[in-house]
């Protein structure tokens, strides 16, 4: 029961593979799959890959969670969980993408959030070569979350038409744009606040 939490970890991984592959093949972007697809099933793509970015989303929670209460705290959870964090944004980033009506919009937040996480990335793999620990702050957890549901909006905004269930009507879609809009530019904001964060405990810690 203890590899539970980095089955879940490795649950998100999948999810975010599958989320991205479903979204490129609606989008018309697989060769030899894409040009047979009727629109119903192209909407029914773009739903299971929200509905799997979700999911992933949660096990984010849940694998951390269970990982302290079941004492099950290992290097290979530590590995794995900040690289399914930003496999599964950086996947629904370029899934928003390419659903092509909300792009615009998401263009510059989206690429200022790939640049902070890749950045990030790299001063996690130089500070390890030297010895140094950039231990997760309060606030980036926070971040994560904050993308996680600003991302959620975002794609069901993009993917409207998707959801039968969602009203088409212009009163209603148009202000759950713009809180989508909103609270995407809030994760963008916090995210690069983090990435100043992470970089100012990098440059102290290498002039030390």
């Amino acid at each position: 029961m203890k590899s539970l939490p980095n089955i879940l970890t490795s649950l998100r991984l999948v999810l975010a593979l599958f989320m991205f592959l479903a979204f490129a093949a609606a989008a018309g972007a697989v060769p030899g799959l894409s040009d047979h697809l009727s629109p119903e099933t192209q909407f029914a793509l773009q739903r299971w890959a929200i509905y799997a970015f979700v999911v992933a989303a949660v096990t984010d929670f849940f694998d951390g969670w269970l990982a302290r209460r079941m004492d099950a705290e290992s290097l290979w959870g530590a590995i794995l969980d900040p690289i399914g964090d930003k496999v599964l944004v950086c996947g629904a980033i370029l899934g928003l993408m390419a659903l092509g009506g909300a792009q615009p919009m998401v263009l510059l937040p989206g690429g200022l959030i790939l640049f902070r996480e890749f950045t990030v990335s790299a001063l996690r793999e130089v500070g390890a070569g030297k010895g140094i620990k950039l231990p997760v702050t309060q606030l980036a957890k926070w971040k994560t979350t904050l993308q996680m549901v600003a991302l959620t909006m975002e794609l069901v905004v993009g993917a409207w038409g998707a959801f039968p269930l969602l009203p088409q009507d212009p009163a209603i879609q148009g202000p759950a744009t713009i809180l989508a809009h909103s609270l995407f530019w809030l994760a963008t904001l916090v995210t690069l606040v983090t990435g100043a964060q992470y970089w100012e405990q990098t440059r102290k810690a290498l002039r030390a």
